[in-house]
Order: C-alpha cells, then structure tokens, then sequence
C-alpha cells in the first residue's frame, strides 16, 4: 500500500467519524427536545431529523468500501454486499434530496408574509411531513431497485468502456451497460428536486431583501439590528441549499465521467465518495447555528 493511500485512508476514516458524529449528535439532542420537550418543539423539526438520519446512512454506506479499498482490505465486498451497499447508499442519497428540497419548501412557505397565496400550505404540509418521507423512501427504492439487477462483485480488473467500476463491485454486463430509462428516471427525479429547492430559496432571498430593505429604514440600529428566529433559519436553510448544489454538481461530474471514461481510474470512485460525503458531514454543523 503506498503512502498515499494511507493518507487517504485517515482523511475517508476522519470525514465518516466526523459526519456519523455531528448527525447522530444532532439527532439525539432533537430527538431529546422532541420527546422529552414536546413544548419547544417546531414543525420543521421532523425534518431536519429525517434529513439527519439520511445523512448518517448516506456516509455510512458511501465510506466504508473506499476506507476498505483504500487500507487494502481484499474481497470486502461479495456480490450480494455490492448490491446491498450500492443500493442502500444511492436510495439514502437520494432521500437526502428529497429532504432538504422539502426542508427549503417548508422554510419557503414559513416565512412568507400573512397575506401570501402560500399561507393556506402551511398547515397541509406539517399534515403530509411524515407521508412526504415514505413517499420519499418508497420513490428511491423503486427507482434504484435497478441497481440490484445490473451490479456483481468485481470480475475483471482491465475494465474498458462505459460501466461502473469500484474495487469490489463493476456493472454486470460491462462495456454493453444500456442504462438510458434508468438515467432518464433519475435524471427526471433530481430535476424535480433540485428545481424545486432552486426556486424556494430564490424566492426566500427575495423576502430577505425586502425585510433587509425595510429593516434599513428604521433608523434605530436596536431594531435594525435584530434578527428573528425564522430569519436566521432561513439564512441556514440557503448556506445549506449553496453546499448542496454545489458538492451535488460536482460529484455528478465525477460519476459521469467516471462512468464513460473508457480506461478507468482507480481514483476517482474515491473522489466521488468524497465528494458525496462533504454535503452531509457539513450539514449539521451548518444546522447546529440556528436550531438548537
């Protein structure tokens, strides 16, 4: 094993402490709140624990096959590991989208003013939170039970052509994978969500900017000064929404490239995990700030 790849060891085993950590502590400290302070609790709070808990799967199953590969570990992953693994960290990733487009819309529709059309939402969506999250589980699994079908343990290690290729685990029929309907599905799915989460938070600048234009001509600084809770929530929710566009464009340019390259780089599954990994172990130390 180079000296390399025990760097990149430590930095993979420190990112997955630091990310299983800062969630499961957030977690708990709501959950505490939630249970045992049923008083100050808020209707975004299902939420945020729901996304809390996408998180630590999501770098759970997204890490621990890089930190094996890259310690050395041989044969960490059989056929049936490679299915369970690949399917659990993309249907988890994909719930966590889902989750923060909804945690942006909810923020969205809690602070716009009382006479907008939105207000009438505002209790409808604290009654569809709960369904909103099987909806979101049962929407991923069904689209990425194709990841069961089409994924084997790794058989050839001079892999040429399109198809995925990690150190346990390759496409079943490699170099003639035909995956258009399934890129399609998922393609159509992140639109959706990501659309949706772009245009709730343009819209929550928007009232920031009108309640900053307003706050401006209050000549007492006390007053100008002041920021509200929903605010500050708000301004949270958009640092999340910028970190999550950003590390989600950034992976996908490595998954494709990863994807089509005709020779493959041992690398560059490792970069991805990374970079899948960085929106989630920032998240609740981004969340810590506000909601507590």
């Amino acid at each position: 094993m180079f000296p390399g790849d025990t760097i990149f060891g430590i930095f993979l085993i420190s990112q997955l402490c630091i990310g299983v950590l800062g969630n499961s502590l957030l977690f708990m400290l709501y959950a505490y709140s939630f249970l045992v302070k049923p008083h100050q609790k808020k209707h975004i709070d299902p939420i945020v624990m729901h996304l809390l808990l996408a998180n630590v799967l999501t770098i759970m199953f997204t890490l621990t096959p890089d930190i094996a590969s890259t310690l050395g570990v041989r044969h960490f992953l059989n056929e049936v590991g490679c299915q369970t693994v690949l399917f659990l960290y993309r249907v988890t990733r994909g719930v966590s989208i889902c989750t923060t487009s909804l945690l942006s819309a909810f923020q969205a529709i809690t602070v716009s003013p009382s006479n907008s059309k939105w207000v009438g939402l505002k209790f409808k969506l604290y009654l569809w939170t709960c369904p909103s999250f099987l909806f979101f589980w049962v929407l991923n699994m069904l689209i990425y039970i194709h990841v069961i079908e089409s994924v084997t343990a790794i058989r050839n290690f001079t892999l040429v052509g399109p198809g995925y290729a990690h150190a346990y685990c390759q496409t079943r029929h490699f170099g003639k994978h035909n995956s258009s309907s399934f890129f399609i599905v998922v393609l159509v799915r992140d639109l959706v969500f990501v659309l949706l989460m772009i245009c709730t938070s343009l819209y929550m600048v928007k009232l920031l900017y009108r309640h900053h234009r307003r706050a401006q001509h209050i000549h007492s600084p006390c007053i100008s000064s002041q920021q509200s809770p929903e605010h500050k929530a708000t301004r949270t929710i958009l640092q999340l929404v910028c970190c999550f566009v950003f590390f989600y464009f950034s992976n996908n340019c490595v998954m494709f490239y990863s994807f089509y390259a005709r020779h493959k780089v041992s690398r560059s599954e490792g970069i991805s995990g990374v970079l899948s990994s960085c929106y989630p172990t920032i998240c609740p130390f981004l969340l810590m700030k506000t909601f507590s």
